[in-house]
């Protein structure tokens, strides 16, 4: 591996290693985003610390980086590569200033007011390490980058687009994730289903927010199944946002299930309100694979029993991406490596 990477690789591993040992400091920085944040929960928080140390680890630098190693350059030289996060689940644009970083480019982070506190502690640790020194700052206003990585809501993304679109750009847009059922899933399956929909309460795009279920499927088993994750509702956002729902249901006279924390309502739509979970029904795995390869633009992630529906995943993954899946199936390594 060549001398460029195996200092990065060096250095995210000390990185990683520090994410995931429970320290003072990373217990002040959690309450600090919890508090300017109510949905970073410290549990949600943990949930995404722990991810990025998990990936943060040499095999997994190594298996990702050595691909890429006939994209570089000697003498390349680096550019300002502007990146607007999102701040709907917490650290949720770590994976683009990593990329920027390893690519030797430098990262001008413009970060979500939602998520201020928890980012710039790690761009800080970032910076610490020596080797990352001068290729990161945050600004509040990105002007004249050479190149554009920004991610938002389907309305920003014209924004962006606006703006952004002179540039070599990556703009992503809202995606949502599905669930294909069977009807014979057991119920540790269908337990690990819950932490594709629950964990960051739902917000993020590669949380499930659709069901596929056959025709005379029985729910509950499902809502059952789902009992663990009781205590969401304590949360008072989420169980704000539960009783709203289900007061329209029930003034619009409109079929649903519930189990006292989760609404299941049948509509064709990807994208569900909180605490609601859309489902609609299928007659074949034909029919059902043709239409999901039609709206494959929309899609995040795909979960099924044992990952066995063509390109699904098992229940329980969605949260857990390697540093190869990239968002939206966008390579962004290769984007900043070919620039």
């Amino acid at each position: 591996m060549k001398n460029h990477f195996k200092k990065d690789i060096a250095v995210l591993s000390e990185l990683g290693s520090f994410l995931g040992k429970d320290t003072s400091e990373r217990e002040a920085v959690m309450e600090s985003a919890t508090h300017h944040n109510p949905w970073f929960t410290r549990e949600n928080v943990l949930l995404a610390l722990e991810a990025i140390a998990s990936n943060l680890q040499k095999e997994c630098l190594e298996k990702w980086l050595t691909p890429y190693e006939p994209l570089l350059r000697p003498g390349m030289t680096p550019l300002n590569v502007g990146l607007v996060l999102a701040g709907n689940i917490p650290l949720v644009g770590f994976h683009d200033i990593l990329c920027v970083l390893v690519s030797g480019h430098r990262a001008v982070v413009k970060l979500s007011s939602q998520d201020n506190e928890l980012s710039s502690w790690v761009i800080r640790k970032l910076q610490e390490t020596g080797l990352y020194r001068n290729s990161l700052q945050i600004t509040e206003r990105l002007e004249a980058p050479d190149a554009v990585i920004a991610t938002g809501s389907n309305n920003s993304a014209r924004y962006f687009e606006r703006y952004f679109g002179k540039y070599p750009h990556i703009i992503r847009k809202n995606r949502n994730s599905v669930a294909i059922l069977t009807g014979k899933e057991n119920t540790r399956e269908l337990q690990e289903l819950g932490k594709d929909i629950f964990s960051y309460f739902g917000l993020g795009c590669r949380n499930v927010s659709k069901l596929y279920v056959p025709r005379g499927y029985d729910f509950q088993p499902l809502l059952d199944a789902l009992e663990p994750y009781r205590e969401i509702i304590q949360h008072h956002k989420y169980a704000n946002n539960y009783e709203y729902q289900l007061t329209i249901r029930l003034m619009n006279n409109e079929p649903h299930f519930t189990n006292g924390f989760l609404l299941l309502v049948e509509n064709p739509s990807f994208t569900s309100p909180m605490a609601t979970l859309h489902y609609e029904f299928y007659q074949g795995d034909g029919e059902l694979q043709a239409h999901l390869e039609a709206q494959a633009e929309q899609l995040q992630c795909l979960v099924s029993s044992k990952g066995l529906f063509p390109g699904s995943m098992p229940f329980g993954q969605t949260q857990y991406p390697a540093l190869w899946d990239y968002a939206d199936k966008v390579d962004t390594l290769r984007f900043l490596l070919e620039r």
